[in-house]
């Protein structure tokens, strides 16, 4: 069956496990929350072994089959962490996945995790996952559920906030699910539980501001195709005192690397390979491949020439509002339909 997130771990509290379990999206404490879940829940019953697989492109997916098929040897139980960094398992995992679905070998479970989702992921493998076990699909929260997720995470700690001051945090956090969940922490171990609910002076006083405008925020919000964000950091900036040819160095390197890595996908070599030698992290690979699908390796290139182009109007080489072009740039990048319309001359 298909759950969502907040199911999953009211199902996992109480038990039992089914034989299979499909947790993937980018949304990487939620997808990791999830998961712990139901490792701890395997342990309660009785998994005592957990063998972990990490199932990249070169993954030989004969070494599930494999440690299945020793399962008869022991008596212990044992859980499977399969990890699927692309979201995909590809023509051989579907097959492997399939398979196991139609028979689940007894006294095991196998954990599929992933930090990407979409249409374009799913598959006859998702369908078999759903109809043997549970698959949890784990979507961004939009704004709107936001304030939600934070008062439910609040409650889980015994906490309550005043709607003013829940609608600052939501202010605060920006979405970062990970420094939101940070904050709450603190506010638990500084405040307890039970204790009277937050105002908005009482949160102003303990949260610190996680959603402080910086060149790295700036670029991801590009990246994940967030322009509404992408002015309202850049005013921050500003604000701020920055100036754009501070900002261009790191802008200047993500674009360019993003743009090697376009050009290596479109010649057919191996992206995979390519971040992991770039020593990407997962959530982070996950973050540039959406990023690759919505511009053609030509499109990179171009933003890498307009990138250089801000360079020369910030120091003065060339005619132009920096600011101005800068944030075109970043714009173009996360509206793949506007992109040629904001980098014509």
């Amino acid at each position: 069956m298909e759950l969502r997130p907040d199911a999953l771990l009211r199902r996992a509290a109480s038990g039992p496990l089914p034989p299979v379990v499909l947790i993937a999206g980018p949304e990487p404490l939620i997808v990791q929350e999830c998961a712990d879940a139901v490792r701890a829940r395997a342990r309660a019953e009785g998994y005592g072994e957990r063998e972990v697989l990490e199932a990249d492109a070169h993954f030989d997916w004969n070494r599930l089959a494999v440690g299945m098929a020793s399962l008869s040897l022991f008596a212990q139980r044992r859980l499977f962490d399969l990890r699927l960094p692309s979201g995909k398992p590809g023509k051989d995992g579907s097959e492997a996945l399939r398979a196991y679905c139609e028979a689940p070998p007894a006294d095991t479970v196998l954990l599929v995790t992933g930090l990407d989702w979409s249409k374009a992921h799913a598959g006859k493998w998702s369908e078999a996952i759903a109809a043997a076990g549970w698959f949890v699909p784990v979507w961004p929260l939009r704004p709107n559920e936001l304030p939600d997720w934070l008062a439910a995470r609040l409650r889980r700690h015994g906490l309550v906030a005043t709607p003013e001051a829940l609608e600052c945090l939501v202010e605060r956090v920006e979405g970062n699910l990970l420094a939101a969940a940070q904050e709450i922490d603190k506010l638990a171990l500084l405040l307890g539980r039970d204790a009277p609910a937050i105002d908005l002076d009482t949160l102003e006083r303990l949260v610190a501001e996680v959603s402080r405008h910086d060149v790295f925020r700036l670029v991801e919000a590009a990246l994940a195709g967030d322009a509404a964000r992408v002015p309202r950091i850049l005013a921050g900036l500003r604000a701020e005192g920055e100036a754009v040819a501070g900002l261009l160095g790191w802008t200047q390197m993500e674009i360019t690397r993003i743009a090697g890595f376009a050009a290596l996908q479109a010649a057919g070599g191996n992206l995979l390979a390519a971040m992991r030698e770039a020593r990407l992290w997962e959530a982070r690979m996950a973050q540039v491949k959406r990023a690759l699908e919505r511009h053609s390796a030509a499109d990179w290139e171009r933003f890498a020439i307009a990138a250089g182009e801000v360079e020369r109007i910030a120091k003065g080489r060339a005619r132009g509002d920096a600011w101005r072009a800068l944030e075109r740039l970043l714009l173009a990048i996360a509206r793949p339909r506007t992109a040629r319309t904001l980098l014509a001359p």
